[in-house]
């Protein structure tokens, strides 16, 4: 069995390019195809890899602007306006959190006219008590 430092190399290249070949990663770790074959099979089977994906570059779609948008809600509207947002197609990721912000929305939009626009549906959802948008100039890592 490979060593955990040899799963975290794995976890690595794949984190980089989900597409590598078991060829290309044992190679690149001086381990057997088999072994490396074996080792993502029980990654996945044990839910460390939840899945495989792809990264989009979303301004070659028309989506220009990119948004982190915080949220906060009563505590009674809380869960209801959570199940709301995960409907709204322009969210790419949701997530609850602790700090500034109770929810924090990844969304994406083809200009600013959309987002201010999104920005009023959030508002007027029953209990929101804040919204606070961030956009994103530039991905760095």
């Amino acid at each position: 069995m490979l060593r955990i430092s040899n799963l975290n190399s794995i976890l690595k290249i794949l984190k980089n390019n989900s597409r590598t070949t078991f060829v290309k990663i044992a190679s690149e770790l001086g381990k057997s195809e088999a072994a490396v074959r074996k080792a993502v099979k029980k990654l996945v089977s044990t839910g460390v890899i939840r899945k495989f994906t792809v990264e989009v570059d979303y301004k070659k779609l028309g989506l220009n602007v990119e948004a982190i948008i915080g949220i906060d809600t009563t505590p009674q509207s809380y869960i209801s306006n959570i199940e709301t947002l995960k409907k709204f197609d322009e969210i790419e990721a949701l997530y609850t959190s602790t700090g500034d912000h109770m929810i924090l929305a990844r969304c994406l939009f083809e200009d600013s006219e959309k987002l201010a626009a999104f920005l009023r549906r959030i508002e007027n959802l029953s209990g929101v008590i804040k919204v606070c948008p961030t956009i994103i100039l530039e991905r760095i890592k």
